[in-house]
């Protein structure tokens, strides 16, 4: 089993009150999104392994924009937070598209993810120091 620390990424949401794919939508005049910021601090305080969660619905642009590039400096995974990937006995309300929500994503990485791991909103800015701390209690266990 890998010990090495994971960067889990949430990045499945579709941005409906945004209106388009807000965890790629850059921010800055360069191009850069806010996930860049966020792997960029990450791979900088020692992660290797980037484990993103998408749906597969935005998969190609997805990896066009961000996957690829991060690919070639961290050990990257993919996982699809898709509504019929539920636990045994649950359902999901007939109609429903949206996704679940944090729980089911995190839930969706099951058998992919495995080592310890720390989880962030693509969207969201947490900032080195942050990220740094999680690392660091990581290799003290």
């Amino acid at each position: 089993m890998n010990r090495e620390p994971y960067l889990v990424i949430l990045a499945a949401g579709m941005g409906s009150r945004y209106g388009s794919l807000k965890q790629i939508d850059p921010v800055d005049a360069e191009g850069h999104a806010i996930i860049d910021f966020s792997i960029y601090d990450a791979l900088k305080v020692g992660f290797k392994n980037i484990c993103f969660i998408i749906k597969e619905a935005i998969e190609e642009e997805f990896k066009a924009f961000i996957g690829d590039r991060v690919s070639k400096y961290a050990n990257v995974k993919y996982v699809y937070q898709e509504l019929y990937k539920i636990p045994e006995g649950s359902a999901v309300e007939e109609g429903r598209e949206k996704p679940l929500g944090t729980a089911h994503a995190l839930l969706c990485c099951k058998g992919i993810v495995d080592a310890p791991f720390v989880v962030i909103n693509s969207d969201d800015y947490y900032g080195l120091d942050t990220l740094k701390t999680a690392y660091d209690f990581f290799e003290r266990q």
